[in-house]
């Protein structure tokens, strides 16, 4: 059964409209679209049989305790992983062809661990970020602002808390702006206020006709945000009634 998606702050939705995306994405009817997927990691299966589809505006959330392969899928839809069996397109890209290359710029992942460098301030890996997306360098401070680090912008990523480095992990989603939003236990570390951007980023993604895939061991939180639940179970994926 689909659950009610809840609105987010009209705040956090103004913060975020002025930044637009950074590339043209293709036009296709499903964005992500597998067929009896399978992954396999050092020759032990971790993913199997996963039939899976999002269409635009879809946001989808998977719930399932740790180790059961929800990391795991959502870097099988960032095309950083093969798959092993079965068949599936991100974007209109085949899984595992050179392909997806030119489709993982419009991929944004929120890692459950934060991925900056760390000898870089704040600043620095958000313009590095808007570089890698050919978007423009001066959207860096823009998102900064959006996410309240305006203040410690100079400050090396090394150290800053978790916190901040999530806050400009979102940033870093902002300048990106992605056509699919991958989101990895993204309520973990924040406060309420940042916890009201994930849900902001969430709402600008889906109302620009893109996806978000949630995965979290919280089903209220993904129930708050997203319009399907989905479970994951030993690699294995079922709607939830």
């Amino acid at each position: 059964m689909a659950s009610t998606q809840t609105s987010s702050s009209p705040d956090s939705l103004t913060r975020l409209e002025s930044l637009h995306p950074a590339h043209e994405t293709p036009d296709v009817e499903r964005l992500i679209e597998f067929d009896q997927v399978g992954v396999s990691l050092g020759g032990l299966p971790v993913l199997r049989g996963i039939d899976l589809e999002a269409a635009p505006g879809d946001s989808l959330g998977v719930s399932g305790p740790n180790g059961v392969g929800k990391t795991t899928l959502l870097r099988l839809i960032a095309t950083l992983l093969p798959p092993a069996s079965g068949s599936g397109s991100v974007l209109g890209a085949p899984l595992g062809t050179p392909r997806t290359l030119s489709i993982r710029p419009m991929i944004g992942l929120l890692s459950h661990r934060p991925s900056l460098i760390p000898e870089l301030t704040l600043a620095e890996n958000l313009r590095h970020a808007a570089r890698l997306a050919g978007a423009e360098v001066e959207k860096a401070e823009k998102a900064l602002r959006v996410v309240g680090l305006d203040a410690v912008a100079s400050r090396r990523a090394a150290a800053s808390s978790f916190g901040m480095l999530r806050r400009t992990e979102v940033a870093r989603l902002l300048i990106t702006a992605p056509r699919i939003l991958l989101l990895d236990e993204p309520f973990t570390g924040l406060d309420l206020e940042a916890q009201e951007l994930i849900g902001a980023l969430v709402a600008k993604t889906t109302e620009a006709a893109g996806a978000v895939v949630m995965v979290s061991h919280d089903s209220g939180q993904l129930a708050s945000h997203t319009n399907r639940l989905l479970s994951m179970s030993l690699g294995r994926l079922d709607q939830k009634s």
